[in-house]
């Protein structure tokens, strides 16, 4: 399978009150087309500055990130936010939608921005509807953002990270707000998404969650301590298995 996104000495350091705090400590992976890899560990041990640095959200210290064979250190703000906008899909336990918009309206935003989407704004509509259908939300398309549950607006957010047919989604603790039902359904979305063909990257602190991926990453103190094949997620019938070796193994890493 093709490498869709690598790191190679990945390294970043934020200055606080004059004190060099290095977050990430040469830090090396790679994700191939069609995984699902979770990352996890301690809290305060990197992984969300992870996921935001391999995204081009941050900009790092020192070494390379090469998604699709472009080293985004050479990018431009500019040519960085049309690669996120039109080729990555994004997702965050804090559900961000704009207030003033319906729920299929934030959903289509970033088609409408796009210069490389060249749809006509019905068939974005359309687009937006067939989506919402596909995860069971299409009752909320008209509801104002706080008219909806948790869970809704969630799944709205999968949405919304597909819209204009990303080749990665980034999420970031996709389920960290939300109670175990909304937590299963999300992560049933996620994984057929997956199983289309979507390459995800997930932060997580949940077993459950980390279990229907492919593959784990664990990080302690900005290094990827270890790494946990999992195969691909077939059926709920092998999922106490998968969570019962995983957690085995976090274990031993000092989970």
């Amino acid at each position: 399978m093709n490498t869709i996104l690598e790191t190679k000495n990945l390294c970043k350091t934020y200055i606080i009150n004059k004190r060099q705090n290095n977050v990430l400590k040469n830090v090396n992976f790679s994700i191939a087309e069609g995984e699902m890899v979770a990352v996890m560990g301690p809290s305060g041990s990197g992984k969300s500055t992870l996921l935001y640095s391999v995204s081009g959200m941050d900009k790092i210290t020192a070494g390379e990130v090469i998604f699709r064979g472009n080293n985004l250190s050479g990018l431009s703000a500019k040519e960085l936010a049309d690669l996120r906008l039109d080729e990555m899909g994004f997702i965050f336990q804090q559900m961000y939608m704009l207030k003033n918009l319906s729920v299929l309206d934030n959903i289509i935003l970033p088609a409408c921005q796009s210069k490389k989407n060249t749809a006509s704004r019905k068939e974005k509509v359309q687009s937006g509807q067939d989506l919402m259908r596909k995860l069971d939300i299409i009752d909320i398309a008209d509801n104002d953002i706080n008219e909806v549950s948790g869970g809704q607006l969630q799944r709205a957010c999968i949405c919304r990270s597909m819209i204009n047919h990303p080749k990665i989604i980034f999420a970031d603790e996709p389920t960290g707000a939300l109670n175990r039902t909304s937590s299963e359904d999300v992560m049933e979305e996620l994984t057929k998404i997956n199983k289309d063909g979507t390459t995800i990257m997930l932060v997580t602190h949940d077993v459950k969650v980390a279990a229907k991926c492919t593959r784990v990453l664990y990080i302690v103190d900005g290094n990827i301590k270890g790494e946990y094949n999992l195969d691909k997620y077939n059926s709920s019938s092998e999922l106490r298995e998968r969570e019962r070796s995983l957690n085995n193994w976090l274990m031993e890493m000092g989970w």
